[in-house]
């Protein structure tokens, strides 16, 4: 599935205007998720924006954003603490809520998986929630610049170096932290969680982790980062959290995918297509709990996010053909090997189509198939599968004249 990223901005707690990045699937989101980023960090960190896109590849449309006076956000860092980006956090859900739908996902990185935790209390329709590399106390931050506690607590500010950038901390920061329980907003959570930590993890040890693991309820998880870093600074590790965190948010949210753009499941037999209303041809197709997309190419002014109608019907006859085969090979207790079709479709004259039989006139619709089995075959095999695949219902269908009966449903 692919992915585009739109720019938008909100207000944030403190009144000024936040940056963010929304990363939205190519099909209606089947669910919007909240990204908090590390402390001093930026919504475009690696890590961040790979799970972001991750998320959307599996339809969850993903808002991450720059904390106020971090990134591109307007204010001052100085003026922010810990509980200024928790209401970011909600200014964001509540955005995201107008906008387009509440968040049923929480993804917080380090500090920002504090914050997730704290913050999900005032969002109702979160459902999950997921930490990496967690404090399980905000005030686990305050190590970060211990060399300037000191001066802070006497002077009432300092300015400190972190990552290679300087930040004033004031005061008010570190009251703010000291007095925020995080234990208790853990053990009162009531959604579900799964913890990413490293082991090798020197920045919040893995300690943290077994904290927030051990004060949370049911339904928990947690997965080791095994050689991680903090940062997730190789690229593989963010990639692992990132398709992980994409297979248990599936797993969490049973039987939500089939209708991730809102399309309802069709009775049996019955193949539903509809407008996703991404892009000009965009088309999902809905049948028997499986979801598929269907697209022109860009040459005809599609986005080529799926195949066209004529590769599905190219695609069915291949798949006719090699599922007719084996069903002859198996009758017949044939020992045969793997079996491969491929089909290409064309328009011809049929004056010019010497293999097209007799009877036709203009153009006509022209599919030709190789097929290739792994393994040596006798001459005899050979033809005789040739002939069965002819016998395939797909190939009988498209030969033969069919009837196509259209009606306008009123009621729907």
């Amino acid at each position: 599935m692919s992915v585009k990223s739109e720019r938008v901005e909100f207000a944030g707690s403190l009144g000024n205007t936040l940056a963010a990045r929304l990363d939205l699937p190519s099909v209606r989101p089947r669910a919007y998720a909240l990204f908090a980023h590390c402390f001093t960090c930026s919504k475009d960190i690696f890590a961040a924006s790979r799970i972001s896109a991750a998320l959307a590849e599996h339809g969850v449309a993903t808002l991450r954003f720059d904390f106020t006076g971090l990134g591109a956000s307007e204010g001052e860092f100085a003026n922010t603490n810990f509980s200024s980006n928790v209401q970011d956090l909600v200014a964001a859900a509540d955005w995201l809520r107008e906008t387009y739908a509440a968040p049923a996902l929480l993804v917080g990185h380090s500090l920002g998986g504090a914050a997730v935790l704290a913050a999900a209390g005032h969002m109702p329709e979160v459902r999950l929630v997921a930490t990496i590399g967690a404090p399980a106390d905000a005030e686990h931050v305050v190590q970060n610049f211990s060399a300037h506690l000191d001066q802070i607590e006497q002077t009432g500010q300092a300015e400190v170096s972190l990552a290679g950038r300087p930040f004033t901390i004031r005061k008010q920061f570190l009251d703010d932290v000291r007095g925020v329980e995080l234990a208790e907003k853990i053990a009162k959570l009531k959604r579900a969680l799964v913890v990413f930590h490293s082991p090798l993890d020197e920045t919040v040890g893995v300690d943290n982790a077994s904290k927030i693991f051990t004060a949370a309820k049911h339904p928990k998880s947690f997965v080791s980062l095994g050689r991680a870093d903090h940062l997730l600074s190789r690229r593989e590790d963010a990639i692992f959290v990132a398709s992980t965190l994409a297979v248990w948010v599936e797993r969490v949210l049973p039987g939500e995918s089939a209708t991730e753009s809102g399309v309802e499941q069709p009775e049996a037999g019955v193949v539903r297509v509809r407008e996703t209303g991404h892009g000009r041809y965009q088309q999902e197709i809905a049948v028997e709990g499986h979801r598929l997309l269907a697209d022109e190419p860009a040459s005809v002014g599609g986005d080529g996010t799926g195949p066209s109608p004529y590769d599905y019907l190219s695609a069915a006859l291949g798949a006719c053909t090699t599922m007719t085969l084996r069903m002859y090979a198996e009758h017949k207790q044939l020992d045969l090997p793997r079996v491969s079709v491929d089909v290409s479709h064309g328009k011809v004259h049929a004056s010019d189509c010497k293999d097209c039989g007799e009877g036709r006139e203009g153009r006509i619709d022209r599919f030709e198939r190789v097929l290739s089995v792994d393994g040596d075959l006798s001459a005899e095999l050979r033809e005789k599968l040739v002939e069965i695949a002819g016998k395939c219902p797909v190939h009988k269908t498209l030969e033969k004249s069919s009837v196509v009966v259209t009606r306008l449903d009123d009621g729907r």
